[in-house]
């Protein structure tokens, strides 16, 4: 399904180096694909005129179009099938068949299918553990802050205050872009303050 595969794409932008004004000119590219599915057999080449393209990819203007379908191209994700002149265009036979085309070609998207499946799953699984890590984190620091509240109120044996200041510095690194590597690592931190 070309709509799978575009989500798949989506989902993976970030490790394939494209925006998301790319992915809009390949779910415009897509769009003129005429079947949901991206058979082997079917040619795969879209052949519309940038006026048609940039209207589909709400409105964008025609550099900007460009660029992203250079973009995409880099990418590996559609290929370039130019006529002679440069225009894109499709030459059918008698009975209305397209014999040959020239324009974009979507079989990269097909080819790589799979390789964008993956791409698709990891992203997923590592979003699950960061919002696991973040989950864990917050636990842990609202643990440790009880903790130490509970001892100073108390007047318990220790020295509260550099555990408080160790556990404000350590609060203090939490980053506002976090990281798996990064939460994983002030949570073990986090943690041994709290079994001291």
């Amino acid at each position: 399904d070309k709509w799978k595969v575009f989500r798949n794409a989506s989902a993976a932008m970030d490790m394939l180096g494209i925006q998301s004004n790319s992915l809009a000119v390949l779910d415009a590219l897509l769009s003129f694909y005429p079947e949901n599915e991206l058979g082997q057999d079917a040619k795969l080449i879209v052949f519309p005129s940038n006026t048609q393209l940039a209207l589909r990819a709400h409105g964008m203007a025609g550099s900007t179009l460009r660029r992203h379908i250079a973009v995409l191209v880099e990418a590996g994700l559609i290929v370039r099938r130019d006529s002679a002149n440069g225009k894109r265009y499709a030459r059918k036979d008698g009975a209305g068949k397209i014999e040959s085309a020239f324009g974009f070609d979507l079989s990269p998207l097909l080819a790589r299918s799979e390789e964008l499946a993956m791409m698709a799953q990891q992203i997923m699984a590592d979003r699950a553990a960061l919002r696991k890590a973040k989950e864990s984190l917050t636990i842990c620091r609202r643990d440790v802050r009880k903790l130490i509240s509970a001892a100073m109120d108390e007047g318990a044996d220790g020295d509260w205050q550099a555990i408080e200041e160790m556990y404000v510095a350590l609060v203090g690194q939490i980053p506002t872009v976090p990281t798996l590597g990064k939460v994983t690592a002030l949570l073990e931190d986090l943690q041994m303050l709290h079994n001291e």
